[in-house]
């Protein structure tokens, strides 16, 4: 083998790793839209958390990002440790499935038909489709697809150079060795380990282990145990996740490392004493890649059969190695390593919103009652609400801006940009709000009354804004294009109303009937919720902006004005019921 052939083989590497990085992360993309509801959908069943982690890791081809992913839900309190240990076993089955795949390469036979099976037969077909879809294709679906072609034409291209460059090393006796070497199943177990924490991905080892074995040189005694080793090597990326997580997400990544610790030292041991006592010739043959397949499928399926109907146990190991404290422990909002899953993360995102979205416009109806009666405890509340959206703006903002640096869809990309102009609304709603109950805490300390005319003015005021908030809750919340279409027509009211309230104003001052200080509070108080208005029109235009695939929230407010019948006839029902 000469340095041609090394250089050769580490380019069929870097081909391998990188074809399978594209085809996984186009993978994810186009499966990241339904993780959430495959997840929602889960149960305590353990039958169920199986087969979602099975389907879930087969369809992104990856174990560790399956584990990674569910140690980011389980920090964010979107699964619980008991479905994450199910979901966790799946994910051991699902990773085979790339060992199948590689496995094509294998085939040898002179029959056209089955010729056509073998990966460098119908690749370049791949390859030239992947192509056209994702240079020619606009549409974000086919040019996923055309990432997921292009990146399993390159990842078989990778495995055949691997394969090709390393036919060499059949001749050199070290090799042979070292082999001979891993028969040891201890020095197996910790090579495969070894490898497996290197790349952080167990099928790309095992991709490697397979070209290895394309040599003749590898035999079944000594695959077997790196296969083991690489069970367990693959939960560096899982335990490295869990840093700066909460207890139940490490106990995740211990579960996840534990189940593959127990599994390698009950079947190596069963293996070892199967060598020793009976000695098979199957472990003196060389593997052939769709054999290491095989081992690699019966170890995983063994391993889940042994553990699946003791998940309870894996439970409380798990909480003995991280036991609960006095300290209360606290759910990150926003994990990070959701990330990983683009759609998982934005509707991550969605979900904190309708939380602000509740609290502000709650603390604006608790602004209203503090008016009509001031209570300290309210107002406090109405304060502390304050605060609670400025810290979600704050987190959700800068997620929503590394969310959006990803590769994302049109689709996604529009609900972030939605999703981060409704937070700066809702902020500024609850800002409001706080302005309000400051107004009202004033009116208190300097004894301040409107008039009764002024009362009844601000009751009917008060109404409309009531309505609007709703309205726009509605519309956020369910996405109720009706809701988000009766708002403007009610926001040209509400400032109607505010422009008729401050004439009333003014000629009661010229009558005498009303102080300049109680003006200036009227005054704030008419603006604050005008402005209120102003915001609640704004998240009914982004939630049209979203129905109707635009991003220009003017042209969203502008459509629903043209469409004159539907604004006319909202427009006079809202100056019936409060001009």
């Amino acid at each position: 083998m000469t340095i041609f052939d090394v250089l050769t083989m580490i380019g069929g590497l870097c081909l391998f790793l990188f074809g399978m990085n594209i085809m996984g992360a186009a993978l994810e993309r186009r499966a990241g839209t339904k993780l959430e509801g495959v997840l929602a959908k889960l149960t305590t069943n353990k039958i169920a958390g199986l087969l979602t982690g099975i389907g879930v890791t087969a369809v992104i081809q990856s174990s560790s990002a399956t584990t990674v992913m569910v140690v980011g839900f389980v920090n964010s309190g979107l699964m619980s440790l008991k479905q994450a240990i199910n979901v966790i076993m799946g994910a051991n089955i699902g990773t085979t499935v790339t060992a199948w795949i590689l496995s094509l390469g294998g085939i040898d036979s002179s029959n056209v038909f089955v010729q056509l099976l073998k990966p460098s037969s119908f690749t370049p077909v791949l390859a030239l489709v992947g192509v056209i879809l994702y240079m020619f294709c606009k549409n974000d679906k086919k040019k996923d697809v055309g990432n997921i072609f292009l990146g399993f034409a390159v990842l078989m291209f990778g495995m055949e150079t691997m394969t090709g460059a390393v036919e060499g090393l059949a001749e050199i006796e070290a090799f042979k060795n070292l082999f001979i070497m891993f028969k040891n199943p201890i020095l197996g177990v910790i090579a495969g380990a070894l490898l497996t924490a290197m790349l952080q991905s167990s099928s790309a080892s095992v991709g490697i282990l397979q070209a290895l074995a394309a040599t003749g040189a590898v035999s079944y005694g000594a695959a077997v145990p790196i296969i083991m080793g690489q069970n367990i090597g693959t939960c560096i990326t899982a335990i490295l996740s869990s840093f700066g997580t909460n207890r139940n997400a490490k106990r995740t990544a211990l579960v996840h490392l534990s189940f593959n610790v127990i599994g390698t030292v009950v079947w190596l041991t069963i293996f070892s004493v199967v060598n020793m006592v009976f000695s098979p010739a199957l472990f003196d043959q060389s593997a052939s890649l769709s054999g290491i397949a095989v081992a690699h499928s019966i170890f995983n399926l063994a391993c889940t059969l042994l553990l699946l109907p003791m998940s309870s146990l894996l439970e409380k190991l798990a909480y003995k190695l991280v036991p609960e404290t006095q300290k209360p422990d606290t759910v990150a909002e926003l994990d990070e390593r959701l990330l990983a899953t683009p759609a998982v993360a934005l509707e991550r995102c969605h979900m904190l919103s309708l939380d602000m979205a509740n609290t502000a416009i709650k603390s604006m109806k608790d602004s209203l009652i503090c008016l009509d009666k001031y209570d300290d405890k309210l107002a406090e509340s109405v304060r502390e609400a304050e605060d609670k959206t400025d810290h979600y703006e704050d987190i959700i903002g800068t997620y929503l801006v590394k969310l959006s640096a990803l590769q994302i869809s049109a689709k996604d990309s529009a609900k972030a940009a939605m999703l981060l102009k409704v937070i700066g609304d809702l902020e500024r709603i609850s800002d409001h709000a706080a302005n309000i109950v400051d107004s009202a805490d004033e009116m208190k300390a300097k004894g301040i009354v409107f008039s009764d005319e002024a009362q009844k003015e601000l009751k009917n005021l008060k109404g409309a804004s009531l309505e609007i908030l709703d309205l726009s809750l509605s519309a956020f919340i369910s996405g109720d294009k009706t809701a988000a279409a009766n708002i403007e027509p009610l926001e040209q009211i509400i400032d109607e109303l505010k422009e008729r309230m401050r004439t009333n104003h003014i000629l009661r001052l010229q009558q005498g009937s009303c102080s300049i200080e109680t003006g200036f509070v009227w005054s704030d108080i008419l603006t604050n919720l005008e402005r209120t208005s102003d915001h609640c029109s704004n998240i009914a235009g982004c939630m049209m902006d979203v129905i109707d695939n635009n991003l220009n929230l003017h042209e969203s407010l502008r459509a629903i004005k043209k469409d004159g019948g539907l604004f006319k006839e909202k427009y006079e029902a809202y100056a019936a019921k409060y001009l």
